[in-house]
């Protein structure tokens, strides 16, 4: 499994990607890394950003969810098991218990001490400390990541199940390419979509009308500075994938095991006038690439089933043979993913969490295993700094302002949110209601308007106001089997 931050840019990697798509399925429309772990919604995790306060790693986290993330049942179930890359943002700080600490359920741990680096950052391997430099033949963390990997099922027998996490920087900040890749794409920029350097209006919310509205010429072109080295970060992860795959196939186990390619989030690049981040409700910022292949799964298909990161953890144990956990808001995908299952269920799908039934659906055509799954919650909880160095005239309370991106800040305490993202044969649709001063509420419909362009909230009935409000109160306190009874319905 790779992990991070890949959207578009994922279209640009090589052979690897026919290897997953000739022998696997792409998923659309697939919805943060606490939620991966643990098959939770945010509310129910409780790690709500990136500080140590937000519960990132924090020892709340630690003896908590993290105890009961997908890898612990793994392999506490006779699993080995290896993570590489990065964990979590906090991971390894002195106050969180250093890179002593590893969470449990990892037989082979190589974390990454803090946010992403390329070069010159910590790792703790097994508990102990290593220091990388910045020296492009062995210090490039990608490829530290793939090394160990490969080192990992060299010393595999196959004998017993495996499972392997691939957490890696790219595409991340600072977004710094081997130097191989460095002058790839020298011509490409940043997506002008619809959306692309508009003004914001007063149709979105307060932290959209803020600062610089278009982004002037400078700041454009960094921007697309970004998109390209984004998109030869991923060059590398690219080769990595690809030589993993290959050694699977060597050892004649690629048919035998399930590979998904996913990220914790997606990423806007001057969308709403809005440089690079990810911390909007919007498709560039929530929606991310969901492939997989695997026994039993037909090649090539496309599926506009939606899904969310929480599936993910009952996903692995599912396929695993294993109970999923009542306290899982995510369902597991297999019957959807798996032909045999789906040949077995043609006419009802039966939502059996062993222990835990939830319901049963009739289903006359192969589209109605959205039945199961037509609204998904997206939580966001804001953050915010007193000042803001190179900044200091920005109003406190702000975060991700960089002068090299005139001031344009990305993030505040007031920018919390909770969205329903509602997928069917009927609706396509996002509604947002923020947690500040204004009670700011964002509706659209992402048929008519696939760029966001216009909030109509404004213009929706009552009865279909009302409504839209209380499921989302719902789903924001909802737990387990309550999460998926929800999650069927759609105003």
């Amino acid at each position: 499994m790779v992990v991070e931050e890949k959207v578009r840019e994922v279209l640009v990697v090589r052979d690897w990607r026919e290897v997953l798509v000739v022998g696997g399925m792409v998923w659309r429309r697939c919805w943060w890394w606490s939620s991966i772990l643990t098959g939770q919604y945010v509310h129910n995790h409780g790690a709500i950003n990136n500080s140590v306060s937000g519960q990132c790693s924090s020892v709340r986290w630690q003896e908590g969810p993290e105890k009961k993330t997908f890898a612990a049942h793994l392999h506490h179930n006779g699993y080995r098991t290896f993570f590489a890359g990065k964990y979590l943002n906090q991971y390894g700080m002195d106050e969180v218990g250093g890179v002593q600490h590893i969470p449990p359920g990892w037989d082979w741990w190589l974390g990454l001490k803090g946010n992403s680096r390329y070069y010159n950052y910590s790792l703790s391997v097994n508990g102990t400390h290593k220091k990388h430099g910045s020296d492009p033949n062995k210090d490039y963390l990608t490829n530290v990541i793939r090394e160990r990997a490969l080192e990992f099922l060299s010393q595999s027998s196959f004998s017993k199940p495996f499972f392997m996490m691939l957490s890696v920087p790219a595409a991340h900040a600072p977004f710094t390419p081997e130097p191989k890749y460095s002058n790839n794409f020298t011509s490409l920029k940043a997506l002008r979509t619809e959306n692309f350097n508009i003004k914001a209006g007063k149709s979105k919310h307060w932290l959209l009308r803020q600062g610089v509205q278009p982004l002037p010429d400078d700041v454009i072109t960094k921007v697309d500075n970004v998109f390209r080295n984004r998109l030869r970060t991923l060059l590398t992860v690219d080769d990595m994938v690809y030589n993993v795959l290959q050694y699977l196939e060597l050892k004649n186990q690629l048919e035998n095991t399930y590979v998904v390619f996913t990220s914790d989030n997606g990423y806007h690049l001057g969308q709403f006038s809005q440089p690079l981040d990810k911390r909007e409700p919007y498709e560039t910022d929530i929606r991310v690439p969901f492939l997989i292949r695997g026994p039993s799964i037909p090649a090539g298909k496309v599926i506009k089933f939606p899904t969310s990161n929480i599936d993910l953890a009952p996903t692995f144990l599912d396929l695993a043979g294993l109970q999923i956990p009542k306290y899982m808001d995510g369902i597991s995908l297999k019957s959807i993913i798996a032909v045999d299952t789906v040949a077995a269920h043609k006419n009802e799908i039966i939502v059996d969490r062993k222990e835990n039934y939830i319901g049963k659906y009739n289903i006359s055509s192969y589209r109605k295993h959205r039945e199961l799954r037509r609204t998904i919650l997206v939580e966001h909880s804001g953050e915010g700094k007193l000042t803001n160095v190179g900044c200091e005239y920005i109003q406190s309370g702000m975060s991700g302002c960089n002068p090299d991106f005139a001031c344009k800040c990305e993030d505040s305490w007031n920018n919390t949110y909770s969205c329903l993202r509602q997928i069917s044969d009927g609706e396509n649709r996002l509604y947002c209601k923020w947690d500040d001063d204004e009670a700011f509420e964002e509706l659209y419909d992402l048929d008519k308007d696939p760029w966001q362009l216009n909030n109509t909230v404004r213009f929706v009935t009552k009865n279909i106001h009302k409504k839209l409000k209380n499921l989302l109160r719902n789903m924001q306190r909802c737990r387990g089997s309550r999460c998926i009874d929800l999650a069927s319905f759609v105003v």
